[in-house]
């Protein structure tokens, strides 16, 4: 075999090759069909643009999927994720919306810090049911999900909060260097995260917690402390993600505000790289995943498919990158492609040949 061969096979082997090339290619095809779709344009100090618009919106989804990734590696699920978005959302509205001045910077970090606060309790009473109680992750947050989404009502008494805060709508809509406040938060977090999981032994605990617990308890880990932690962060994640998408908008919708996003979060993850048995985990191939899916919404957008079909034109290019991504699935189809028939089993007489006496 070649060098050149060699290094081919290396670079498509590698784990982010497939999403890379996925993403380029949704790039390419929407720049076909809509030629202005890469343009980015300068209008007050701000860039603006299709690009920018993506990298903006995929921002909470980026974070949401941060806390997924760290929950999923510990072989567990967070569906709650979504419903904490809106409770975090829903409570630093209203407490703007009761202000004097809602442009007040204290006040709006003061709110703030109220929702994360709920936001944490919310995250540590899922961990406290998984790795103290025992009860199963997709059952325990599923709890969360249902009652969360009906404790968002609550606090909104079923209507929409409007708001006017300029301090509040830069977490969504600002700017800080040319570029959307949003994507600098993100970035940071990402930051953040990857340096306790990377640069220190975090990372590696999670992962083996994730990988076998009973394991990691007899190697002297406390697992129960690491899953703990895991939903923790989760839930912070998620609250801020919360504050993003009520910026955007100047409002909470109880209902609406983070509906399904725990599937795109779990579908980004996925992507990445990251299996849902739990183990190796893989931040920046999560952070691709959610481009792909923010990408993909745009471009349904951007190609006016209808929404009817919307959501079955998004799972059939997942179910396709997904599958894309597998080896066993491309060892398969490519053997197809040669023709190579695969290697017969052995008889059952030279089984008994190769049996030692």
């Amino acid at each position: 075999m070649s060098d050149a061969n060699l290094r081919l096979r290396t670079l498509v082997g590698h784990r982010l090759f497939w999403p890379v090339a996925v993403l380029v290619a949704m790039l390419a095809a929407n720049t076909i069909y809509r030629p202005g779709f890469l343009a980015i344009e300068v209008n007050n100090g701000h860039l603006y643009g299709t690009p920018i618009d993506i990298l903006r919106l995929s921002a909470p989804l980026i974070l949401v999927a941060l806390g997924m990734t760290l929950v999923i590696s510990t072989g567990g699920i967070d569906l709650s994720v979504g419903s904490i978005c809106a409770i975090s959302g829903a409570i630093a509205c209203l407490y703007i919306s009761e202000a004097p001045d809602q442009n007040n910077l204290g006040m709006v970090f003061t709110a703030l810090a109220m929702a994360l606060g709920v936001a944490l309790v919310l995250g540590a009473w899922n961990g406290v049911l998984v790795s103290i109680i025992g009860i199963q992750p997709i059952i325990a947050t599923l709890i969360l999900m249902v009652a969360g989404r009906g404790l968002a009502q609550l606090i909104t008494e079923g209507q929409i909060i409007t708001i006017n805060s300029g301090p509040y709508r830069a977490i969504g809509l600002g700017h800080f260097l040319t570029l959307p406040l949003a994507i600098f938060i993100a970035l940071g977090a990402a930051l953040l995260i990857a340096a306790f999981t990377r640069r220190t032994a975090l990372g590696m605990i999670v992962e083996s917690v994730g990988g076998n617990r009973e394991a990691s308890r007899l190697a002297g880990i406390r697992s129960g402390r690491v899953v703990f932690l895991v939903y923790v962060v989760s839930a912070a994640c998620a609250a801020i993600a919360g504050f993003m998408i009520t910026a955007n908008v100047s409002s909470a919708d109880g209902n609406a505000a983070g509906l399904w996003v725990e599937l795109d979060a779990i579908l980004a993850v996925v992507i990445g790289g990251t299996s849902l048995a739990g183990g190796r985990f893989y931040l920046s191939g999560t952070i691709l995943g959610a481009l792909i899916i923010q990408t993909l919404t745009t471009s349904v957008y951007a190609m006016n498919i209808s929404p009817q079909t919307a959501l079955l034109f998004k799972a059939v290019v997942v179910i396709a990158v997904c599958l894309i991504q597998a080896p066993a699935f491309r060892a398969k189809f490519g053997r197809r492609r040669r023709g190579t028939p695969p290697p017969p089993a052995p008889s059952p007489q030279r089984q008994k040949e190769e049996v030692p006496a």
